[in-house]
């Protein structure tokens, strides 16, 4: 991605629209990128890639991935239709990454497809600026936690980078494992209480 100043977060979520540079470097991703939210935002939720459904919605965690999310924010007191209408939603690639060979789930994003995204998600972070950032999944923890540590010692858990709280969430995808074990909902529960924690600082009544 070329090195440029963005004027404002309208200016780049254009420009991501626009993006073709993963086509070009021969990957067969299906564009525009997919995001929502407004222009400052306290809440960020950061997902791995959008799937086949919301690159038809034009929404992020629009299928079950998003009702099994949003059954998680609802017990922090966080309801779908004002969290989609006045907090931000975006992911570490922005575009549909297609199906994998075998044809078994949605392809995961390269290593390379993450690094030519991560400069438009460095921006959306500052533009947005918001309090507390939830990344889901694991691309997306990794952004901001050691790659080296298991799921089970970081949900549950928060930190702070740059006076934002971190709290990250497991892929709510139904292909995902790891959120049915029970042992796992103990450490969900734990990040659901950071979360509604912070919502309750952020917006008191």
């Amino acid at each position: 991605m070329e090195n440029r100043e963005y004027e404002s977060l309208s200016d780049l979520q254009r420009l991501m629209k626009e993006c073709r540079i993963c086509l070009d470097e021969g990957f067969e991703i299906y564009p525009p990128a997919i995001f929502s939210g407004v222009m400052v935002a306290e809440f960020m939720t950061i997902g791995q890639a959008p799937g086949i459904t919301e690159q038809e919605a034009d929404r992020p965690f629009n299928a079950g991935s998003g009702t099994r999310l949003f059954g998680w924010l609802e017990r922090a007191g966080i309801e779908e239709n004002w969290f989609r209408s006045t907090q931000y939603m975006t992911s570490v690639t922005k575009c549909y990454p297609g199906r994998q060979t075998s044809g078994s789930g949605d392809r995961v994003p390269t290593r390379k497809e993450q690094e030519l995204c991560r400069p438009y998600l460095d921006q959306e972070i500052i533009f947005v600026d918001p309090q507390v950032i939830i990344p889901i999944g694991r691309l997306a923890i990794n952004l901001f936690f050691p790659k080296g540590l298991k799921l089970q010692e970081i949900i549950g858990t928060q930190k702070t980078i740059d006076g934002r709280w971190i709290i990250p969430l497991p892929h709510s995808s139904g292909a995902s494992r790891w959120h049915q074990l029970s042992e796992n909902r103990k450490l969900i529960e734990k990040a659901i209480f950071l979360i509604k924690e912070h919502r309750e600082r952020i917006f008191p009544n």
